[in-house]
């Protein structure tokens, strides 16, 4: 045996890092810590650094380094801030998924969905940040092709693509099924027609019918919904005079019903309310109800002046 103060046994090895034989001489077998020599006897023996060394190597692989990437950073060919860089990216993409699938599991334990909508969640939100853009990339093209990106009404494509590039970190069950749902929507044909009717009316630069203010259509219509006034009633006849002008002529009545009806969608409106739980944005009080009462009313009471 070679002198103990300068020269270590395996077993020694261990007694002084805290690490088993067993992991020692695993890694000596794999040439991250190689012995110095051997003692009479054939066992392996240690200098002082290969403490030191095997302290640096059990550290790196607690944080989950694997021995190639170890052995590189011991030969100097990587260095520990390069390596450090990369397997954070790893761990971040790595809790980036567990996230979505906690996000997922707790969807499922509050719900009754079922085995193939458990499926299509766990694809559509495991899609890479590409892979969602492109989705609403594609029904944006599908919905806006060859309406004139200069036209008022194509200002509607630009605001459709803001879906975020990617799900928040630590997405809430909420966000995750708003995705899924806003995955299915845009992926509709009828949707993506409906919204193109709209561009192309917006496009055509329509002048705004008078009394359509949409403060005035929130504020009396609005209000006529939630105290469930009906629009054809005597009551809905009083509050749309305050919404529109009462001399309004009946062909006027009804195309400014027309047209409302053009850009009213339930629909169109949800888009925005799951792209805005995506985004952060404040939630908005839904709009689409008011308006909807407001063309029953203009329809119903056309022939009034």
């Amino acid at each position: 045996m070679s002198d103990h103060s300068e020269l270590f046994t395996i077993g020694e090895l261990a007694r002084r890092t805290g690490l088993s034989v067993r992991t020692i001489r695993f890694w000596s077998d794999g040439g991250v810590v190689t012995p110095t020599g051997r003692s009479r006897g054939g066992y392996r023996l240690y200098d002082a650094a290969a403490v030191a060394r095997l302290d640096l190597v059990r550290t790196l692989r607690e944080l989950g380094l694997g021995l190639d990437t170890v052995r590189q950073v011991l030969a100097r060919r990587s260095t520990v801030r390069d390596v450090a860089a990369a397997q954070l990216d790893a761990l971040d993409a790595e809790i980036r998924v567990l996230q979505v699938r906690r996000a997922v599991l707790r969807w499922v334990a509050r719900s009754a969905g079922t085995t193939e909508e458990l499926r299509l969640m766990h694809r559509l939100a495991r899609m890479s940040a590409e892979e969602r853009q492109r989705i609403i990339d594609d029904f944006v093209h599908r919905a806006f092709d060859g309406v004139d990106p200069d036209a008022p009404g194509a200002h509607l494509a630009q605001a459709m693509r803001s879906l975020p590039a990617e799900l928040p970190a630590d997405p809430t069950s909420e966000q995750v099924e708003a995705w899924v749902e806003l995955a299915e929507l845009v992926g509709d044909e009828g949707f993506a027609r409906r919204v193109r009717e709209m561009a192309v009316a917006g496009a055509r630069s329509l002048s705004e019918p008078r009394g359509a203010d949409p403060a005035r259509v929130l504020e009396h219509a609005g209000g006529a919904v939630r105290e469930g006034v009906a629009p054809e009633s005597a009551a809905g006849r009083e509050i749309l005079a305050r919404v529109v002008d009462q001399d309004l002529a009946p062909a006027e009545r009804l195309r400014l019903a027309d047209q409302l009806a053009t850009f009213t969608d339930r629909r169109v409106e949800r888009y925005w309310q799951l792209l805005g739980r995506l985004n952060g944005w404040p939630p908005a009080p839904a709009q689409v109800p008011a308006f909807e009462w407001l063309i029953a009313a203009l329809r119903a009471h056309a022939d009034a002046s």
